[in-house]
């Protein structure tokens, strides 16, 4: 924290020139240390008062978990994110960063981030004893105050607290000094945030040893009758205890956890579309152009979200918004595919290419005890058909497609399937008598912007298709697999 002496230097976390490049020099901005957990609360609340975006790229959470994670951070709690696979925790704990101070002064060349005021270290303390104003101070930046573990059953208390350096020793250092230790993950995060992520993966041992940090903040190496009190918000991330039978958190650990902050998946589909079309690839360094109509996004989505309430599906897994993201790309990079192969350099998504996505769901779900491993495919076609079906529910009713189902009964057949054009694709639907101007009235309410120009043979195309699949997914027409396409009839 600075004082106004130091205005030149350090504002409100912004990082200004002339800094003081001395011990000495620093004493004399009015700069004065405070706690990471001080600092993170002081720079929450500018943002708070400024109206700021608290998580850039996190949507979904402004009303549920944002707010728990305020009153956290406010409380200077250590907190665990608690969630299903997807929803954002590691993300979130990442940008926690945002609230730190742009620079902090540290003593030059120490491995714990040294406070130039209060050295822990020996190395530190050494160097200021020998060199006092005139030690050197460098500058660290938020990037660098982060230090992240993933949790697994090897993890050793050397690799979070720290363990005597054999190599060190070997140098010739004594073996009762502290110049022959190496500090761990834990110590490395002094004066910044340490992240454990997959917390009940760490063997219940392991999980002991971080009681004295969480509650007492302090750590001991060895038989060494040193403290370090260390400066750190140590977070956590984990999946519910009941989401595999790998390992759990320990009570006594839980209880040293400030805030527990639950995660969810997005309520809406609105908001499941959105964090989809942030994160999916889509822009793409190809010369074909792909379109995707807002109805194939929302069964995309849909299908995520029937897959949740799935009973074949294990809940206790989750379903990850990654399916979602790796479905749009399958989708459009199918679309694309399609484009490239028959010489278009513009391409607008249709059904047919909802089949790619079975391929990217696949790993993104688990089925339930009850169910065959070799079932996931069926049951993936399943999904999408029923998720095709609600977002056809949701614009249209079948019985407004009597003449579509009157074709069929008469015995006539269509073959469509991702081999064909935008132009084939229509030039076969628009045969059915007054199938057109049907699919004219749906495009103009499910797409009206994409009806003009070069877009609007391939969006009659796509609505055409959709309006097939749905009356097929609603028992109205039968629909057979035919080499790589598919044959609609009665």
């Amino acid at each position: 924290m600075w004082s106004n002496k130091a205005e030149n230097f350090i504002v409100e976390g912004q990082v200004m020139v002339d800094r003081p490049q001395t011990v000495g020099q620093l004493r004399e901005s009015g700069y004065r240390p405070q706690s990471v957990k001080d600092e993170m609360r002081k720079n929450l609340i500018r943002k708070l008062r400024s109206g700021e975006n608290l998580f850039p790229g996190i949507v979904g959470y402004e009303e549920t978990v944002t707010p728990q994670i305020v009153n956290a951070i406010l409380s200077r709690h250590d907190m665990l994110f608690l969630g299903l696979r997807g929803q954002g925790k590691t993300r979130i704990l990442r940008s926690l960063t945002s609230l730190l101070d742009d620079a902090l002064p540290v003593v030059a060349g120490s491995e714990i981030h040294d406070d130039p005021f209060a050295p822990l270290s020996k190395y530190a303390r050494d160097r200021i004893a020998v060199e006092g104003n005139n030690c050197p101070i460098d500058y660290v930046g938020t990037a660098d105050r982060y230090f992240e573990k993933l949790a697994t059953p090897d993890v050793t208390i050397a690799d979070l607290i720290g363990e005597i350096d054999l190599v060190k020793h070997a140098s010739g250092k004594e073996l009762a000094s502290e110049d022959v230790l190496h500090f761990g993950l834990i110590p490395r995060a002094h004066r910044g945030i340490f992240c454990m992520n997959e917390v009940p993966d760490l063997s219940p041992k392991i999980q002991v040893g971080l009681f004295n940090v969480l509650e007492e903040r302090d750590i001991q190496i060895r038989g060494f009758p040193i403290r370090l009190n260390l400066d750190v918000c140590i977070v956590f991330s984990a999946n519910p205890e009941d989401y595999t039978n790998r390992g759990r958190i320990v009570t006594p650990l839980k209880d040293r956890i400030g805030s527990v902050i639950r995660t969810h998946y997005p309520l809406t589909r609105e908001l499941g579309m959105s964090i989809t079309d942030q994160n999916a690839w889509t822009d793409r360094d190809s010369s074909t152009q792909v379109i995707v109509p807002t109805f194939l996004k929302e069964i995309v989505e849909e299908t995520a979200r029937l897959a949740r309430q799935s009973p074949h599906v294990n809940q206790a897994s989750g379903v990850s918004v990654r399916m979602s993201i790796a479905n749009y790309e399958n989708l459009v990079s199918n679309a694309e595919r399609r484009a490239i192969v028959q010489h278009e350099s513009l391409a607008v998504a249709r059904t047919c290419d909802l089949n790619s996505m079975v391929s990217s769901s696949r790993g993104k779900l688990e089925l339930s005890m009850s169910d065959e491993s070799g079932e996931e495919d069926k049951l993936l076609g399943r999904i999408i058909d029923e998720a095709t079906k609600n977002i056809f529910d949701q614009h249209f009713n079948p019985k407004q497609f009597r003449n579509v189902v009157e074709h069929f009964d008469l015995g006539e057949s269509i073959e469509l399937g991702d081999g064909l054009s935008s132009e084939e694709t229509w030039q076969k639907l628009s045969a059915i008598r007054g199938f057109s101007e049907q699919v004219e009235a749906a495009a103009r309410k499910l797409e009206p912007t994409l009806l003009e120009g070069a877009t609007k043979t391939a969006v009659h195309a796509s609505v055409a298709e959709f309006l097939l699949d749905g009356l097929y997914c609603s028992n109205r027409l039968s629909r057979q697999p035919r080499g790589t396409g598919l044959q609609y009839g009665k």
